[in-house]
């Protein structure tokens, strides 16, 4: 028995033996599993099309992925930053925990282009940390939707700084893409977005302006840019040497260099957006950029209404008046009036906030004000323009009035006034502002700082939080890059940005036919643009340049361009015939919205042509433009309720129009329509149709 026992015990020290090597092995596994798992984590959109890998590099760098319908877009990324008198913090980590989140919600923004927005999305933060001293800790927020990716860097509450003065001398975010895709751009000067686009390969592309867009050899589009940009630098994109099709974070900066300055924790970065669609019209139908921003921060909104306006203002750009005073002084009281008399007779609607602007009433603008900031006064008018006497004669007509602020570029003489300016406002009852930041080569006072670094994003944010708290709107020209904060606050109702209108007046090589039909999927991306439509006298009377468009392009630009203050830009003369009666084609521009319910964009192929579809209430509109090439474009009224007769209004081109020859030719035709039926939207070299559509029984 003892020989037994003991044969009986080796047997089962040897299973056990056996079983422990066992567990240990399927332990050792299970953990080099998990360990594999935790330098991953995927999250797709929901309806999966978009999808976003994380994962950290064989130096511990964090970096993603993105693939839309199985075709990569973005191959592995890096993501880090560079401080000054701080360690960088772009490798060297771990992963200490990830969590997933879904939210699915719809909201009613103020104004814009749809009354409701769905704001659905799958999120993922991972948790990082650096293996070795200080352990500095870095979290990423990543929140895939159907329309493309936001993610976004936060640095939490914590000790492995040596100061809680932060200042970022880089933040590299890559974008490595694909594919050398075909690219629409403007270049980055740090002040100005106010160039005509540039259609290239991406590997051309050196350093670039954001919204950024862009065609995969798939037909595949996508637009980088950034959302809810708020006390950190503008960003734009740079090429980065020695990698093929990629490009890096670039961001202003402030006169010593550095890009961002923080004095506290958490540090939070603005939205770093990657919008895709398998077309262009994909891309402006898009609310993605709006949804990566928080909701209304504002309580009462009840003043805040959209505007069509007149203004004292394309008469100096086209050369007939002067800013300055003198013989030619485009804003005196008893001109004003003319203006306003105009929009109440021919503008005004009962559905619509009809608005005046003028430029040039406040002392300043004598000499070189260009380079003069500090001379200019926002409470004092020249001695032949009675503010108070115009915004009464306005308020009696039912006009709303627009105070027109020029900085010059000089921030400091315009704080310093701005309380005293918006009180005097508020007081007479303007509820609009249209302000400009005019200014060469960098901001002037305080010298060296540029229009889209950290203190002017600031700047501009708490002008449109300043006004807010006088029920004042603001339109912004010479500004930051729009990110979607008119979600935000819904006061900010358009910029400037762009090379607009006046362009045609200043340069005869400027805002070529095809301009307007690249805007809409590149610069529109990140927001409204007041782009000043509505020229008639295309051929500018009063300047040795002209408009690059067919009068009816004039027409449609309401509808294929948004802006929560749409301008009626030409000289009030233009829009009547010889015997001083308004001309017909007239009537689109007082018919047509300045805010929407809904969009859709049937036909689009950036810089050639574009169809967009808008609707207010039991109202269609139809907007399509052309570039140098005349072309038929056929758009389907399946958006019509069924079994529904309309009658559709449609301002073309005329059979005669030519852009060079005969631009201003426009034919309106009146018709009955139905869902089933499709309009031909036949455009001549640089034209245009406008169609307006509402039921036959109304």
């Amino acid at each position: 028995m003892g020989n037994k026992n003991k044969v009986i015990r080796k047997f089962y020290l040897m299973l056990s033996l056996i079983l422990a090597f066992s567990i240990a092995t399927v332990v050792q596994v299970s953990a080099e599993v998990e360990s594999e798992q935790e330098m991953t984590a995927q999250v797709g959109s929901p309806d999966g099309k978009v999808n976003l890998g994380f994962q950290l590099t064989d130096k511990g760098a964090p970096s993603y992925q993105l693939s839309y319908n199985g075709v990569n877009l973005v191959d592995s990324s890096t993501l880090g930053f560079e401080f000054k008198e701080q360690l960088p913090l772009k490798n060297n980590f771990k992963i200490i925990k990830t969590t997933t989140d879904s939210f699915n919600e719809t909201w009613e923004p103020q104004w814009g282009e749809k009354s409701e927005i769905k704001n659905h999305y799958e999120e993922l933060t991972v948790y990082l940390q650096e293996e070795e001293e200080p352990h500095r800790k870095l979290n990423l927020i990543f929140r895939v939707f159907d329309e493309g990716l936001g993610f976004k860097y936060v640095l939490p509450e914590q000790n492995g700084f040596s100061s809680e003065h932060i200042e970022i001398t880089s933040e590299e975010t890559e974008f490595q893409l694909s594919s050398n895709n075909t690219s629409w751009w403007i270049p980055n000067d740090w002040d100005s977005y106010e160039y005509n686009y540039k259609q290239t390969l991406l590997s051309q592309v050196q350093e670039v302006s954001t919204p950024f867009t862009m065609k995969t050899p798939e037909g595949i589009h996508l637009t980088v840019h950034e959302a809810a940009l708020i006390d950190y630098a503008g960003m734009a994109l740079k090429a980065v040497d020695g990698k093929e099709n990629t490009l890096e974070s670039h961001l202003a900066p402030w006169p010593d260099g550095t890009k961002v300055k923080k004095d506290s924790f958490p540090i939070e970065t603005p939205w770093r957006t990657i919008q895709v669609g398998e077309n262009a019209g994909d891309l402006v139908e898009s609310d993605m950029v709006l949804n990566l921003n928080e909701p209304n921060a504002l309580e009462n909104t009840s003043w805040i209404e959209p505007m069509k306006y007149v203004g004292v203002w394309w008469e100096m750009i086209s050369g007939k008046s002067t800013w300055a005073s003198g013989p030619k002084h485009g804003a005196t009281t008893e001109h004003a009036k003319e203006y306003i008399d105009f929009a109440h007779n021919y503008l005004d609607t009962e559905n619509q906030n009809i608005g005046l602007l003028v430029e040039g009433w406040n002392i300043g603008w004598d000499g070189n004000w260009i380079e003069n900031g500090d001379q200019f006064n926002f409470t004092k008018s020249y001695p032949d323009y009675d503010l108070k006497e115009v915004v009464e004669y306005a308020q009696n007509k039912d006009v709303s009035y627009i105070m027109h602020n020029e900085t010059s570029g000089d921030i400091v003489n315009y704080e310093n006034q701005m309380g005293e300016a918006y009180d005097l406002y508020q007081e007479l009852g303007i509820h609009a502002i249209k302000s400009g930041y005019v200014a060469d080569n960098g901001i002037h006072n305080p010298e060296g700082q540029r229009h889209h670094g950290q203190y002017m994003v600031n700047h501009y944010l708490d002008a449109v939080k300043r006004a807010a708290e006088h029920q004042i709107m603001i339109d912004t020209h010479e500004p930051i890059k729009g990110t979607g904060l008119e979600r935000t606050y819904p006061n900010w109702m358009s910029r400037e940005g762009v090379s607009g209108m006046e362009y045609s007046a200043f340069s005869d090589d400027t805002n070529p036919p095809e301009h307007a039909t690249i805007l809409p999927f590149t610069r529109m991306m990140g927001g409204p643009i007041d782009f000043t439509p509505g020229i008639f006298d295309v051929e500018i009377s009063h300047a040795n340049t002209r408009v690059h468009t067919t009068r009816a392009k004039q027409l449609a630009l309401y509808v294929t361009i948004s802006s929560g203050t749409q301008m009626v830009a030409d000289l009030p003369e233009n829009y009547k015939d010889e015997d001083g009666n308004i001309l017909p084609e007239f009537q689109f521009i007082k018919d047509v919205p300045v805010t929407w319910d809904d969009i859709i964009v049937p036909n689009a192929a950036i810089g050639d042509y574009a169809s967009i579809i808008r609707r207010s209430g039991e109202e269609w509109y139809i907007g399509s433009i052309t570039d140098e090439n005349a072309r038929d474009l056929d758009i389907a009224l399946d958006f019509l309720d069924k079994g529904e007769q309309y009658v559709a209004e449609i301002y073309s081109d005329g059979p005669d129009a030519d852009l060079v020859t005969n631009p201003t030719s426009v034919s309106i035709n009146k018709v009955i329509v139905k869902s089933n039926d499709t309009l031909t939207a036949s455009l001549a070299a640089g034209g245009g149709q406008a169609v307006r559509i509402y039921p036959a029984s109304k």
